[in-house]
C-alpha cells in the first residue's frame, strides 16, 4: 500500500467523524435558530465528489491501461506494480480534499 493511499484513507478515517459531529452541531443549533445552510452545502458537495470520483477513477484506469498496454508491448512490466493503490487514491482524493476543507471550516 502506498504512502498517499494511507494518506488519504487517514483522512477519512480521522478527520470525517470531527467534520460529521460539526455539522451536527451545527444542525442542533439551526434546529433551536432556525435555517441552515450545512444541509444544502453538504448534499451538494457529496454529489459533486461523487462525480468527481468517478471522472478520476476513469482517468486513471485509462492511464494504467496505457501503461499496461505499453509495457506488454515493451516487454516491462516494472510500472505495472501498485496500478489499483493508483485507482483507489484516484477515487478518494474528492472526497478526502472535501473533508480537509469543512474540517478548516467548520473549526473556525
Amino acid at each position: 500500500m502506498n504512502a498517499d493511499l494511507i494518506d488519504e484513507f487517514a483522512v477519512l478515517l480521522f478527520q470525517a467523524p470531527l467534520v460529521m459531529s460539526s455539522r451536527m452541531q451545527d444542525f442542533a443549533f439551526a434546529g433551536v435558530l432556525g435555517g441552515s445552510n450545512e444541509m444544502g452545502r453538504m448534499v451538494t458537495e457529496k454529489v459533486a465528489a461523487a462525480f468527481e470520483s468517478v471522472s478520476a477513477v476513469n482517468v486513471a484506469l485509462v492511464k494504467e491501461g496505457i501503461a499496461t498496454a505499453a509495457a506488454f508491448a515493451t516487454g516491462t512490466f516494472a510500472g505495472m506494480a501498485g496500478a489499483s493503490d493508483r485507482v483507489a487514491v484516484a477515487a478518494l482524493i474528492p472526497y478526502g480534499k472535501r473533508v480537509r476543507a469543512n474540517m478548516r471550516r467548520l473549526s473556525e
